[in-house]
């Protein structure tokens, strides 16, 4: 395999430079073996990949415990962050105790309130007693770096903003694809949240950018629990469509590898030249392959369960374009 080593750019205002990519460990499932992370997370050390993504609940706990084997020999290398989907303070400092445990880490470097887009849960969580006031004391005793908020479904970008009205989170998590874009309520809200995070340096990483649509009944033959775009023309389109949305130097690289999050800051000066892409960025005006202004955009029923799973398809999960 040719060794291809991914770009790193500033995650928002942490300090720590991130590959361009992020490893979305949510491919771990229940099933998964000590082997199968270990030559994944190999992969990591052959491109350069030093950033891992995982949460408290991917692979009903084995994510964690498989990172967390891997991550004794190779702590150092690595911008750690997990999940908590706890909205009280006692509930997430028993999972970040846990998480801490499992990942063999005495600092997790980003703990983010696991999908926050409930109403009552984002009331209960940003209560005094509620999981954000344990995140902050947890940052205080030096458990945690930073302290981020994710989310999935339309609602989204809506109540980040919301978030970030009320706290100076460091980083947020979102989907966005070209069938969400042509949503005008979800494009006008992710524009001003994305304004708003350049303003302040706040990290953004993208899902589910190269999601095709919901499975609807047909015979699911992939981990994820949306259908994924599969043939390398239609991932380099989506990736650079979601790419079309940050503010990325004119000498940034094309981007080479398939991804699906980005962390966005402000542009950083390159010495070279960018090579011409591949593939043009799809556009309102030149659709994506397999993409339809008539197909609804997906509300993920299942964005609410427990995330074992999830993103299991390898390769297009795995990776996060960040700038």
């Amino acid at each position: 395999m040719g060794r291809i080593m991914i770009p790193t750019q500033p995650f928002g205002a942490t300090g720590h430079d991130s590959t361009l990519t992020l490893f979305g460990a949510a491919a771990f499932s229940p099933e998964s073996t000590q082997r199968d992370a270990d030559r994944a997370l190999e992969l990591l050390l052959h491109h350069g990949v030093n950033h891992i993504d995982t949460a408290h609940s991917y692979g009903d706990g084995n994510s964690e415990v498989l990172i967390g084997a891997w991550m004794a020999q190779h702590r150092d290398r690595f911008f750690l962050a997990t999940k908590t989907n706890q909205r009280t303070a006692e509930g997430a400092r028993a999972q970040l105790e846990l998480s801490r445990r499992r990942l063999r880490s005495d600092t997790i470097d980003l703990i983010q309130l696991h999908n926050l887009t409930d109403e009552q849960a984002w009331e209960t969580a940003m209560a005094p007693g509620g999981a954000l006031a344990e995140l902050v004391a947890a940052r205080e005793r030096g458990s945690v770096r930073f302290i981020g908020v994710t989310g999935h479904g339309l609602a989204t970008p809506r109540m980040h903003l919301r978030s970030l009205q009320r706290f100076p989170f460091d980083a947020v998590l979102l989907p966005m694809n070209y069938v969400l874009a042509s949503d005008p309520s979800y494009h006008s809200d992710f524009v001003r949240l994305k304004a708003l995070c350049f303003e302040r340096n706040v990290a953004v990483q993208l899902i589910k950018t190269v999601a095709r649509r919901p499975w609807a009944g047909r015979p699911r033959d992939r981990g994820p629990w949306y259908e994924p775009l599969d043939s390398p023309e239609d991932i380099a389109r989506a990736v650079a469509y979601a790419l079309s949305f940050a503010p990325l130097p004119s000498s940034t690289p094309w981007p080479t590898s398939t991804a699906c999050r980005w962390s966005w800051k402000p542009p950083r000066p390159r010495p070279r030249a960018p090579p011409t892409p591949k593939w043009p960025p799809c556009s309102p005006t030149r659709p994506c392959s397999r993409f339809s202004r008539n197909t609804p955009p997906s509300t993920d029923p299942d964005d609410a369960a427990p995330e074992a799973g999830r993103h299991s398809h390898g390769v297009h999960e795995m990776a996060v374009p960040q700038f």
